[in-house]
């Protein structure tokens, strides 16, 4: 499920690019796969780094020298880079699972280069009050959301680090719905019958990307999106 749109965080050949948080791989593979850059996946879980490789193996080109994938475990707060290391950083769903998120946002300021971009992603202040209200449970468990984002609050901290925001865009609008159902029924969500053919239309339309759904939830995301998607420049020195 991609979040980051690359027509507004365009790769350029030659480039490094981090995911940080990056989870069980979404972005760094799409990454590797999107351009000719060296794509660096950061997390603290082994089992999902694991994931990660296992899933990129079927992309990798070890022959195509314009092209590099790794993989690190490491602490959002203190990244194994050095200072400017990056021309790229995406953190996507990650901020509200971190204690301090802005000790995190100071280490992506640190090892991003001046001029590079940087794409943060959160869930969405009303469709994930919602989820709060309905249930206690969602946001209790080991690695659940420490917090609910303001959109504009966050986009003012991360402005004063040094960064420049040029656009905004909200994403996964079908998924607001799903949640909204897992957290009414989230002792029965494992069994519950409208939640599983819930999900059976967001994996089809996953993996068919029909155009009625694509159409529909474009339409939808400025209202219901589930995710809010900020996009920086750092500014230069």
């Amino acid at each position: 499920m991609q979040t980051v749109n690359f027509k507004h965080f365009p790769l350029q050949a030659g480039e490094t690019v981090l995911d940080l948080g990056c989870g069980e791989g979404r972005h760094v593979i799409l990454a590797y796969l999107e351009g000719d850059v060296i794509s660096i996946g950061v997390d603290l879980s082994l089992e999902d780094l694991r994931t990660t490789r296992n899933k990129a193996q079927a992309f990798l080109q070890p022959g195509n020298a314009h092209k590099s994938f790794g993989l690190s475990a490491a602490n959002a707060l203190q990244l194994p880079f050095a200072d400017n290391t990056f021309d790229k950083v995406m953190c996507s769903e990650v901020l509200e699972h971190i204690p301090d998120y802005q000790g995190a946002l100071k280490e992506i300021e640190r090892v991003l280069k001046p001029g590079g971009l940087f794409c943060a992603s959160v869930p969405r202040h009303w469709p994930e009050k919602i989820c709060w209200f309905f249930s206690e449970a969602y946001h209790q468990v080991e690695g659940g959301h420490l917090r609910i984002f303001n959109a504009g609050e966050l986009k003012q901290q991360i402005e004063t680090l040094g960064f420049h925001a040029f656009h905004q865009h909200w994403a996964h609008a079908l998924h607001s719905p799903f949640w909204w159902l897992k957290c009414i029924f989230w002792k029965t969500q494992d069994s519950n019958w409208v939640i599983k053919q819930y999900h059976r239309f967001l994996v089809w339309d996953l993996m068919d990307k029909p155009v009625f759904t694509r159409t529909l939830e474009k339409i939808l995301n400025p209202i219901m999106g589930k995710s809010v998607v900020l996009y920086f420049r750092k500014e230069a020195n």
